[in-house]
């Protein structure tokens, strides 16, 4: 007799029993709704036959394939310090994994501040004003993450990168076109005030008492150079934009179990298995003496190594580091004073105090030469000139060395000797303001069949240049780019497989940025080359290391394509040769 005809046979049967059978029928309509009872019967019978040594493994392995796919729970932001001390952001994302949440992955990456035109600054308030937009950008990162973001993007699929970077993206250009909202609404409201008249153009030259030119051959009136675009500020809180996309893809690589290389490439070529990667040629900055380096020359903020193609990652460093070692014993038996007590910029490159710019190109070629460094044919040099950060607009001039400034024209004319001087600088790097589009055509004319021009948009912001061709300007082979503020994961593939010229990812030279996933990020792009700064401060070796452990990776793998580094050659110079071996 069934339990149900019992209970009606029997009239005295208590209300629990009456309940705990009710609880009984409604615990089978469950299981049976959800096919446990069929699952469990067809995974008892295989466990049977395969007789497996871990029963309890077997059976966990088995309902883990059942389970409902990872969703994003939510998200955290924390306060860390960088490198360099400076207040930064870190992004956490925090998933629910087989009924369970679980913290994933968390990411860091750099950001691009306002920059600050110290020559209408006073110094002594240039760092706390930095300081204090710096704590309310990371405020604003947090706030996004912990608020909206947090909200928005709860439930989603931390696998689906493209899906989850467009929302990032919208909520982005939301707040940025209610920030300009606001702006214009403020500029509206405010009084009229004074105009400013704009920077006169330069005079001619003053008379000596011979009626002669002081300084200057001829009697042509130099141009009056064009002003500045306005600049476009760092819409604060941005950075949460970008660090949540990294973290995602690294929550999503982590989840199918493959490194973060692979799953960039996969996402990028739409294949998952790639049959053969590439390491980029890095190029390694050797030497900074612009601004900040104590001597007069201004203009070199970076000379950077160009080593040849197709070695190892590890001959590169070491070649490298004899170079850097050579050219410290150079300086030292030069010093009049002692031995040079050695200074590293932000970049990670030694800091050297000189008055002309030929004089640390003449300190490598010779390092190079006692080394037996074929410089010009086995490496080359480029050169970071950040242009734009030499301007003196009342002056209308580039303050290239302290207290010779150079116009426009004079500073093309002053590349075009120092190629012709030096044929193994093989790249200028924002040689001018972009404002300068004459002199840009000009200098590729005079230079380009032995140098390439490079732009650096990495300061641009990235809702702007990250989802648009790079801006054109007369000459330019090739952009630098970082990952940096509210760029986005899907940006970085876009700019890489969309963009008319060619894309170096690179770091900025200011933030060191301790997170390493950048290696990884520029494997899986397929970009030729990469530019990770100095060898001299940890959070740049980090990434020349964990480029390391990824070649040894794909060695071993079998999949290493050391033959193909990039598809054609980039810089002036470099021959089918090189690209290969």
């Amino acid at each position: 007799m069934s339990y149900k005809g019992f209970i009606n046979c029997n009239s005295r049967v208590s209300k629990e029993e009456q309940e705990f059978y009710d609880l009984k029928m409604k615990a089978a309509e469950y299981y049976r709704a959800n096919g446990v009872p069929q699952k469990m019967e067809g995974v008892l019978n295989d466990m049977f036959f395969d007789k497996p040594d871990d029963i309890y493994g077997y059976l966990a392995n088995y309902f883990s394939k059942l389970s409902s796919p990872p969703v994003i729970s939510r998200l955290l932001g924390k306060e860390i310090y960088d490198g360099k001390g400076q207040l930064s952001l870190q992004a956490q994302v925090l998933c629910i994994i087989k009924n369970e949440e679980k913290t994933t992955c968390s990411a860091v990456i750099s950001s691009h501040s306002e920059v600050l035109d110290n020559s209408f600054q006073d110094p002594s308030g240039v760092t706390n004003i930095n300081n204090d937009k710096r704590r309310d950008s990371v405020m604003a990162a947090l706030h996004w993450i912990h608020e909206s973001l947090n909200t928005i993007l709860k439930g989603s699929d931390p696998c689906d990168q493209t899906g989850v970077d467009k929302i990032l993206s919208d909520f982005f250009m939301a707040r940025y076109l209610e920030d300009q909202d606001i702006r214009n609404r403020e500029k509206e409201n405010q009084p009229p005030s004074v105009p400013v008249p704009e920077a006169s153009p330069p005079t001619a030259p003053p008379k000596d008492k011979k009626g002669g030119d002081k300084g200057k051959k001829g009697n042509s009136t130099e141009k009056p150079i064009p002003p500045p675009e306005p600049s476009e500020l760092v819409l604060p809180g941005s950075m949460a934009i970008g660090s949540v996309s990294l973290a995602v893809a690294k929550t999503g690589a982590l989840l199918q179990c493959i490194p973060l290389y692979k799953y960039i490439k996969a996402l990028r070529n739409q294949q998952p298995c790639p049959k053969e990667m590439h390491i980029p040629v890095p190029l390694v900055t050797l030497l900074s003496c612009g601004k900040m380096s104590p001597g007069k020359l201004n203009l070199l903020e970076e000379v950077i190594v160009i080593p040849k193609a197709g070695q190892r990652l590890k001959q590169i460093i070491t070649m490298v580091l004899k170079l850097q070692k050579e050219m410290m014993k150079i300086m030292n038996a030069a010093s009049k004073t002692g031995p040079v007590l050695p200074t590293v910029s932000d970049s990670g490159a030694l800091v050297v105090g000189y008055e002309r710019p030929e004089q640390p190109l003449d300190l490598i070629t010779e390092a190079s030469n006692n080394l037996g460094l074929a410089l010009g044919k086995g490496i080359h040099l480029a050169v970071n000139c950040a242009a734009h950060n030499l301007m003196d607009y009342p002056k209308g001039k580039y303050e290239v060395i302290t207290g010779t400034p150079k116009s426009p024209d004079e500073l093309v004319d002053m590349y075009e000797a120092l190629i012709s001087k030096y044929p193994a600088v093989v790249a200028l790097i924002d040689p001018l303001r972009k404002e300068d589009v004459e002199q840009w055509e000009r200098l590729s004319s005079v230079v380009g069949a032995s140098c390439s021009l490079l732009s650096d948009i990495s300061s641009k912001p990235q809702c702007h240049s990250s989802r648009e061709d790079a801006p054109s300007l007369p000459g330019v082979r090739g952009y630098i780019l970082n990952q940096s503020n509210e760029t986005t994961v899907t940006d970085l593939i876009h700019v890489t497989t969309e963009n008319k010229g060619a894309v170096i990812i690179g770091t900025t030279c200011g933030e060191p940025c301790s997170d390493d996933a950048l290696s990884d990020v520029v494997v899986g792009l397929g970009v030729g080359y990469v530019k990770l700064g100095g060898l001299s401060r940890g959070e740049r070796l980090t990434k020349y290391n964990r480029l390391i452990s990824i070649e040894e990776e794909l060695a071993q793998q079998g999949i290493l394509d050391s033959r193909k580094q990039h598809t054609s050659p980039l810089f002036v110079g470099e021959t089918e040769e090189q690209s290969s071996t």
